[in-house]
């Protein structure tokens, strides 16, 4: 391919995506969701970079400053041991992050090709592909996800894997609807007519075009992962001290929340206004790319 032949196809794709930015920042709740996902994968991984000890230093134990209420030193207070609660509140922002994209990215590597494939072939396989996922769809995903973690033993690996092995079946159920449509189209009726192997089909014409829910899908799950996470380490099946995640941060501050409670507080805040922003961004997401909901 030459360098006009690259130029054209390179164009339009950048002209789309700033069309969908624009779109993204007009609506003013998903335009603050949208900067504060940016101001988050920010902190979650362009912070460690410049500041690589940030995990070492929020695990430093002051005795003398156990259990400050916040001020212009602790802005967050202080833990039972002297910790800075808004340095481990930063530092747990890359571990929440990072744990959550891995385990929606498992997921998805696990949903979408057995939702195409069933959703391509039909049939037998389409049959046997949907009845295990029906299986899987059987239990709620947080307890799902909380009996994997106890099995498999309390770490925050194993609930990654836990939480991945409970959310697959709905990416799955996703791609497999958008699958059966899609290959009724003409441009997969001539990619058969010209040889194509079921295998190129799959890559190149049915996933490529059921991308879009699965955006839609997996941007919302994110804050609903992270929401897991954190209720996985609380219970004590996700990460184990002294790891400043923020599920175990509220979880240890259980003790103390009547006469310490910025403790309990602020991890909490945390939770709760990352998962608001990422449903935010989902619905912005899903009004840009599912053109019944686009507002023109």
């Amino acid at each position: 391919m030459n360098s006009m032949q690259l130029s054209k196809t390179i164009k339009p794709k950048i002209k789309k995506l700033r069309v969908n930015v624009y779109l993204l920042k007009r609506n003013k709740l998903t335009r603050i969701a949208y900067y504060g996902v940016l101001i988050l994968l920010v902190i979650a991984f362009i912070l460690p970079i410049f500041v690589p000890s940030i995990q070492i230093i929020a695990q430093n134990a002051v005795p003398q400053d156990k259990l400050m209420a916040p001020s212009l030193k602790h802005i967050f207070g202080t833990d039972e041991l002297g910790r800075d609660v808004f340095i481990r509140i930063i530092a747990g922002a890359n571990i929440s992050l990072k744990t959550a994209l891995l385990a929606v990215g498992m997921a998805l590597v696990i949903g979408i090709p057995l939702g195409a494939v069933a959703g391509f072939f039909g049939g037998f396989v389409d049959e046997l592909i949907m009845r295990f996922t029906d299986i899987f769809l059987g239990f709620p995903p947080l307890l799902l996800a909380i009996a994997i973690a106890a099995f498999l033993g309390p770490n925050l690996q194993n609930a990654m894997i836990a939480i991945a092995l409970s959310w697959w079946p709905w990416y799955t159920r996703i791609m497999r609807g958008q699958a059966v449509s899609i290959k009724e189209r003409q441009f997969v009726k001539a990619a058969k007519a010209i040889g194509a192997s079921p295998h190129t089909i799959i890559l190149s014409h049915i996933i490529p075009n059921c991308i879009a829910p699965i955006i839609v899908q997996a941007s919302m799950d994110i804050g609903g992962v992270i929401l897991t996470i954190a209720s996985l380490s609380f219970l004590g099946l996700g990460a184990q001290p002294p790891i400043p995640e923020w599920g175990l941060m509220v979880s240890t501050s259980r003790d103390y929340f009547l006469d310490s409670w910025w403790y309990s507080i602020f991890p909490g805040l945390a939770i709760f206004i990352t998962v608001l922003i990422f449903n935010l961004l989902g619905d912005g997401l899903r009004e840009i790319l599912d053109p019944k909901t686009r507002k023109n």
